[in-house]
């Protein structure tokens, strides 16, 4: 699946939007994180080289979508981790636990973007026909 297939950047005033695809509702989340950090630096520089484990509860899918790119958004701002690899292996309306896989930020190799303030809820979607999944997200950067 190719980058345009996963994950779209959505043009706004204030915000950079991302609209994320896939199979499962946890592989939407998966490519939306993808696409966030896509955003925020070159990730084809990024290699994964360590492993964080992520657990968030929220009170539902919209929710926990936030939190989810909330956390990636934290670990790249707060423990300068680049993040390249995202499976999340639970996915439920309140609960997500998740593996990301990449490196500490090194400002040699890794080209920045976008700085990134945080993920908002403005116009936020989740939709799951159990077929097809589709998330939206604005960034406020």
């Amino acid at each position: 699946m190719s980058k345009g297939e996963r994950f779209t950047i959505l043009e706004h005033p204030s915000d950079l939007g991302i609209e994320a695809r896939g199979g499962t509702l946890a592989t939407a989340f998966e490519n939306a994180a993808a696409g966030m950090m896509s955003v925020i630096l070159d990730t084809s520089t990024v290699v994964a080289r360590e492993t964080r484990p992520v657990e968030i509860y929220g009170s539902d899918r919209e929710q926990m979508l936030v939190r989810w790119l909330s956390e990636v958004l934290y670990l790249y701002d707060g423990q300068r981790f680049a993040a390249a690899e995202f499976s999340l292996q639970e996915l439920t309306p309140t609960h997500l636990r998740a593996t990301i896989r990449g490196e500490l930020l090194d400002a040699e190799r890794h080209r920045t973007k976008v700085d990134v303030k945080a993920v908002t809820y403005h116009q936020l979607e989740v939709h799951d026909s159990g077929q097809r999944a589709f998330v939206r997200v604005f960034l406020d950067i």
